[in-house]
């Protein structure tokens, strides 16, 4: 048995396309799918899927809503959100809601695939354009303040890790760039976090788009 994954769009013709992209992928199983929020919910609460591909904009219960209750009822399922949005409150409204990925609709299904990864292994992932987005920091409107020189504080390494998170990579990725156990990501991840008096994986990425070093590691 492969990644377990729920499409919920409430347009068929889309499900049916990204059915047919999952099904290539000898690790996926595409094992429910659902039209609205409310279904999506009740499909998940009788038999938890691992991944949920989640469209934004649904109607009636919107996917923000239904993936912060989702997480809720089964904290266990990882939400990767697909939309055509490119607004940056959006994107931040369904990270906080719980999402651990997002994708745009104008992305390749080989994206959708690394993000279903990525969630499943217990990373964050965003594709390459909402990472652009949202490192439009002036704009972002960013309502958590930033202590002068709270950066400098880290270790060489931890800035290193920070950068690299920036740019979207995970902790696999990291750990092969840098040369080090993906273990030894996980801790600097964790010291980072405390550090910085981030208090998810969530408000770490967005912590690292929005204000991480700009200087690259030299790998």
């Amino acid at each position: 048995m492969g990644i377990r994954v729920m499409l919920a769009d409430d347009h068929r013709i889309l499900r049916e396309a990204l059915r047919s992209v999952l099904e290539y992928e000898d690790d996926i199983d595409v094992v429910a799918e659902a039209c609205d929020g409310h279904e999506t919910l009740r499909l998940a609460e009788q038999d938890p899927p691992d991944v949920v591909v989640m469209d934004i904009g649904m109607p009636g219960l919107d996917g923000i809503e239904t993936t912060r209750r989702l997480i809720e009822k089964c904290p266990g399922v990882k939400v990767v959100g697909l939309s055509t949005y490119f607004d940056r409150r959006i994107i931040l409204q369904m990270l906080d809601a719980g999402a651990r990925g997002y994708v745009v609709k104008a992305s390749g299904g080989h994206e959708l695939v690394q993000a279903i990864r990525t969630v499943y292994s217990g990373q964050i992932y965003l594709c390459e354009e909402i990472v652009g987005i949202m490192r439009e920091a002036d704009r972002l409107g960013d309502k958590r303040p930033v202590k002068q020189n709270e950066i400098q504080n880290l270790g060489i390494r931890e800035r290193e890790v920070l950068q690299l998170l920036s740019d979207g990579k995970s902790s696999q990725e990291i750990s092969v760039l840098l040369r080090i156990a993906a273990t030894t990501v996980e801790v600097h991840r964790r010291n980072i976090m405390h550090k910085l008096d981030l208090h998810s994986p969530a408000e770490l990425t967005r912590y690292a788009i929005l204000h991480g070093p700009q200087d690259k590691p030299e790998l």
